[in-house]
């Protein structure tokens, strides 16, 4: 079976989209996250008061899509938990704590998947499972395949472009601090907007 991380949406959202990726070719073709263009981000509520945006700032991944048999293979993605930010030093060593991510024993989450169901033109759900803290549980995220296209500069490689949405519970991970008495929200708002490279042949 087929491995997905969090992230490598784009395969996925190619299969239950129907979309191809380029011009007709019989060969798989490896596609990898470009890094200068990955943000994944999330919400949490605050005291009742105001969401706390923050982002992941490393994360790295690749996976291979066969065009003509509309299937993926070897996908992988890691997020690095230590690159937490939130624009607030404080905060964010608190984050990398044991109240939280507990980084130092726990260094990286990853997200795994092997059903994509189309929902509507260029969108789709991808039903798998999101590991963190050591824990793994279902999650849901709702994918849109935003296109795919050749550079117009640069190296003018292939790529295509995905958004996705996703809502965790924090709580089923056993991160439980200052849950009960509402000041930290338990749901965790997941944003992920990525390009993903085609690596051509040599």
């Amino acid at each position: 079976m087929p491995s997905f991380r969090l992230a490598p949406l784009a395969a996925a959202a190619l299969i239950a989209i129907g979309v191809s990726a380029s011009p007709a070719k019989a060969e798989p073709r490896e596609f990898t996250l470009d890094p200068e263009h990955i943000s994944i981000g999330f919400l949490v509520h605050h005291l009742g008061l105001a969401d706390v945006l923050g982002m992941f700032r490393e994360a790295s991944g690749s996976f291979v899509y066969d065009e003509e048999a509309n299937t993926v293979s070897d996908v992988e993605i890691t997020i690095q938990t230590a690159s937490v930010f939130t624009n607030h030093e404080r905060r964010d060593e608190h984050l990398r704590g044991p109240d939280f991510l507990n980084v130092k024993e726990y260094p990286t989450m990853t997200f795994t998947a092997d059903e994509a169901v189309k929902t509507g033109e260029s969108k789709a759900k991808l039903k798998g499972e999101l590991t963190m803290l050591g824990v793994t549980k279902p999650l849901t995220l709702d994918v849109t395949y935003k296109g795919g296209t050749f550079y117009p500069f640069g190296d003018g490689h292939y790529a295509v472009g995905i958004s996705a949405r996703g809502t965790v519970k924090r709580t089923d991970y056993g991160m439980t601090y200052a849950a009960a008495n509402g000041w930290v929200g338990d749901e965790i708002h997941l944003i992920i907007e990525f390009e993903a490279k085609r690596q051509e042949e040599e």
